[in-house]
């Protein structure tokens, strides 16, 4: 195999899938990235047998064709290190690998082709295409809430939902809940869902630079895929059952707060330095007009702020884990944010004022 490529265009797929290689492996091979050049059509593989990510380069000039492995980190290390627009001239010759830059040469070994594993696909329930962004929106907007090696592992990804027309997001980690529904046009079919893992969402979330282009997404029993020209990525799914998250959805929350999102958010970030660094928690009490944030720790160190805000309802005092607070500040866009609270023991309901794609739902504390 022998083909020569600009840094720049081999380095962004390089880096797309270098993303879901994992340092120690099992199997020495999961370590490199697969090779594969068919003319002038050049893919780069890697995988952890969990997540697969195929990237695709079209060379200016085709080259020899051919197939390998080569150690992932250090190929995408080198590639990274050479100076803006170097030319890379790939070359295998018997189990190596040959790399020529400028008056820059490096030698990788190989391991064979034969050796790298594919991910199993099966058959396909639901396939249909929208644009990236609405993909990048529904990740951007629930990703944080996902449970981060929980032992009820459905919760350590995100829940994917096709039903009426519509694609839901869904992420929780049982003490706060993360939902945005976008309008899809779908085809006819039983409501399907489908849980993706963790890192799979994180690095699905890295990939969708292209907003504007389109995005195959096909959803089977035990994997799910998205493809686009450039990339096409494969996670096999969580084999488990996703709580029901709409019966946590708070009803009948009468005590309303509107205020504006970037006021509240800098309030949150303020009385988060002195919060305890543990629990993170900050007490917040709610009268006419007013809210007022406190937050302490045992140093007894203590913040104080007051703001005025448009609320109606009961005199309420509820405490809340501000990190929580400050995630959904941080992924809303609009320029006011509407909270309802039940009672003081009972889960807040957080989304835009006028209703928007996300909902969020973040459990009281005790303080």
């Amino acid at each position: 195999m022998k083909f020569t490529v600009s840094r720049e265009e081999l380095l962004k797929p390089l880096q797309m899938v270098v993303g879901v290689v994992e340092r120690r492996q099992t199997l020495p091979v999961l370590a490199n990235v697969l090779v594969v050049l068919e003319g002038d059509r050049l893919s780069l593989t890697g995988t952890d047998l969990e997540v697969e990510i195929v990237a695709r380069v079209g060379l200016a000039q085709p080259g020899e064709s051919g197939e390998t492995t080569v150690p992932a980190k250090k190929f995408a290390d080198i590639c990274r290190s050479l100076p803006e627009g170097a030319e890379i001239h790939f070359t295998e010759e018997e189990d190596k690998v040959i790399l020529r830059s400028g008056s820059s040469r490096f030698t990788l070994s190989t391991l064979p082709a034969s050796n790298f594993p594919n991910v199993e696909q099966g058959a396909g329930q639901l396939r249909f295409t929208c644009a990236q962004s609405i993909v990048k929106q529904l990740i951007d907007s629930t990703a944080f809430a996902m449970a981060q090696q929980d032992v009820r592992y459905y919760l350590n990804g995100m829940l994917w939902e096709v039903r009426d027309q519509q694609l839901r997001c869904v992420a929780t980690d049982g003490h706060r809940l993360a939902m945005c529904t976008k309008a899809l046009e779908l085809p006819e079919q039983e409501r399907i869902q489908a849980i993706v893992p963790r890192k799979g969402i994180l690095e699905l979330g890295r990939m969708l630079l292209d907003e504007e282009a389109g995005v195959e997404i096909t959803i089977g029993d035990k994997h799910m895929q998205v493809a686009t020209d450039a990339f096409t990525f494969t996670s096999k799914l969580v084999d488990g059952k996703f709580p029901d998250y709409e019966r946590v959805l708070p009803r009948g929350g009468n005590n309303i707060l509107f205020a504006e999102r970037q006021a509240l958010r800098q309030a949150f970030s303020r009385v988060a330095i002195l919060s305890n660094e543990k629990y993170r928690g900050v007490r917040i009490t709610l009268s006419d007009g007013n809210l007022v944030l406190v937050a302490n720790n045992p140093e007894q160190d203590e913040a104080e702020e007051q703001l005025a805000v448009d609320y109606t309802g009961e005199s309420l005092k509820i405490g809340f884990n501000i990190s929580y607070l400050l995630d959904v500040t941080n992924v809303l866009h609009s320029d006011r944010i509407k909270a309802s609270f039940v009672d003081a023991n009972t889960s807040a309901l957080i989304e835009e004022p006028e209703g928007g794609e996300a909902v969020y739902v973040i459990m009281p504390m005790r303080l």
